[in-house]
């Protein structure tokens, strides 16, 4: 019970490494928001787990990329749980696009989800989180915003990760000392958004990696919960990688 007692908001938590995060958060005691945009079955189904399991889960539909419904979002959870002491950024998208077959459509969707979403939703908990003199955000990057990979073919997709990574320290610095802001940048998890790569490409991928295999949605989760949970209290602005090596600097 790492998290007894604490409220989570978790961003695209319908499927993937979100749905991982809000699981284990809710299993180790936190009382649990359930951000989705899209998958509401798979958040509908999340939040009936957690109900039955004994906890608590708020499903809010709410799209990061709009600074209303983003608004709205954590207006709901204050007045449902009084306050909120974990944000996890994980919401995201992957466009499968070089630079040269990139879209400006492409671009902005991928930035104004990735980046703006992370920055609109801290903007949004931070006041809460310094009023209570102590929070945690962690942000979901990506190795391709950190290392010299084939994934970096993927324009709008590392472009707006790197910022991430660079908006992680920033909101360090200026959200010290009380809100520690961390980011994990996870290899290649087996999630729907790596469902498009081919088995050539797969195969790839894990002859680069030194635990050659890819990595599971839960083992995100677990690193979530150590930056989460009072253990990491004396750590922020780090990116912590978890890609079974791959991409080690």
């Amino acid at each position: 019970m790492r998290l007894k007692g604490k409220v989570a908001v978790v961003t695209g938590a319908g499927r993937g490494i979100g749905r991982a995060v809000a699981r284990l958060f809710a299993q180790e005691g936190a009382k649990v928001v359930i951000n989705y945009s899209r998958s509401e079955r798979g958040a509908q189904d999340l939040a009936d787990d957690i109900r039955r399991g004994g906890g608590e889960a708020l499903l809010v539909k709410a799209d990061v990329s709009k600074a209303d419904e983003v608004k709205m979002m954590v207006q709901k959870t204050v007045e449902k749980f009084g306050r909120v002491d974990i944000l996890v950024n994980n919401a995201g998208i992957l466009v499968p696009a070089g630079f040269l077959d990139s879209t400006e459509e492409m671009w902005d969707k991928t930035i104004d989800i990735n980046l703006k979403g992370t920055y609109l939703c801290s903007k949004e908990v931070a006041p809460i989180m310094l009023n209570q003199k102590k929070g945690k955000i962690v942000n979901i990057a990506s190795v391709c915003g950190l290392a010299q990979l084939t994934a970096l073919g993927n324009t709008p997709y590392v472009a707006s990760k790197a910022g991430v990574i660079g908006l992680t320290r920033s909101l360090a610095v200026n959200l010290g000392p009380n809100i520690n802001v961390n980011a994990i940048s996870p290899g290649v998890i087996e999630t729907e958004m790596v469902a498009f790569f081919t088995p050539e490409r797969k195969n790839m991928i894990i002859s680069e990696t030194p635990l050659k295999r890819t990595g599971r949605p839960e083992e995100i989760a677990s690193a979530a919960l150590f930056l989460a949970s009072d253990e990491s209290d004396f750590i922020t602005g780090e990116v912590l990688t978890v890609s079974g090596g791959r991409g080690m600097r």
